[in-house]
């Protein structure tokens, strides 16, 4: 079965940037487009848009948002099979449940009337915390292309296989080079800041973090390019800091479950809401 990548549209330039990158991405792994629309969106944005065309919002996004979106997703990649559909209900929802059957889903960072430099909205930080696939969200202001063999930078925050694994074809479908990057810290009584406690003690936490960078890599693909960092700081600084000159930041997702249910770990909810880049957020199977 060849699941599709899935986007969610809703007629904002975000998505539709969304269109643009997953249009390439179905390309690159020969997957079908799914283009979702789930007409209870108005409820987070408003119904000024309707309102103004005198239209029902319904019609409105039925007739013209996924038109648009698959028009765009026709003249960018001609070949690419594209189905649309438009969902009577919330978008978490929706979107959640379309990750269950999805190779990948891709959504803008903000819907009408947000802005891209603006932390993520609640839909996309909500279906990043709970699909069961892959979800790319939109980030930074990059050219939306994923293209073979124009190269690139992939950053990959060392943490479970899923995030591995995904970075990996990634890069082997873009002919890209991968920066693995394992942020270590140690315990202010060790730091290296210190004139009698520099040296060996400190090392350890930093060998520690090579230990399981290797071992993360063990098993990588000869034809893919991958350079080896460890770094001192909080792994949410140093991930956002790789950010800004990546094309794609790539970080597992393991749930905490907690009162509220799923939630995603601080690293990926910090990335999700600051990257300067395309973020890709791999769910880890514990």
């Amino acid at each position: 079965m060849d699941l599709p990548v899935v986007v969610g549209v809703d007629g904002s330039e975000s998505s539709l940037r969304a269109v643009d990158w997953a249009a390439d991405e179905a390309t690159l792994r020969g997957r079908p487009l799914r283009l979702v629309y789930a007409s209870l969106w108005e409820r987070y944005e408003g119904e000024s848009l309707a309102d103004d065309l005198a239209k029902p919002s319904d019609q409105l996004m039925a007739e013209d948002v996924v038109a648009v979106a698959a028009q765009r997703a026709h003249r960018r990649q001609p070949g690419l099979k594209v189905t649309t559909d438009v969902l009577p209900e919330e978008p978490e929802h929706a979107l959640v449940r379309e990750s269950n059957d999805a190779e990948a889903l891709v959504l803008g960072c903000r819907g009408r009337g947000g802005f891209v430099e603006m932390p993520l909205g609640s839909v996309g930080l909500t279906v990043a915390a709970q699909a069961h696939c892959p979800v790319i969200v939109l980030r930074g202001s990059h050219d939306d292309r994923v293209r073979p063999g124009a190269g690139g930078r992939i950053v990959l925050g060392i943490g479970g296989q899923g995030a591995v694994r995904f970075a990996l074809r990634e890069a082997g479908l873009r002919d890209a080079e991968v920066d693995a990057v394992r942020a270590w810290q140690a315990p202010a009584h060790e730091s290296i800041a210190h004139p009698w406690l520099s040296g060996e003690p400190v090392r350890v936490h930093e060998q520690q973090a090579l230990d399981t960078l290797e071992e993360a890599l063990r098993d990588i693909p000869e034809e893919v390019r991958v350079h080896r960092q460890t770094v001192e700081g909080p792994a949410r600084q140093v991930l956002l800091a790789a950010s800004h000159t990546a094309d794609l930041l790539v970080v597992g997702a393991r749930r905490d479950t907690g009162h509220l249910g799923l939630r995603l770990g601080r690293v990926a909810h910090g990335v999700l809401h600051h990257a300067a880049c395309p973020v890709a957020v791999v769910p880890e199977r514990t």
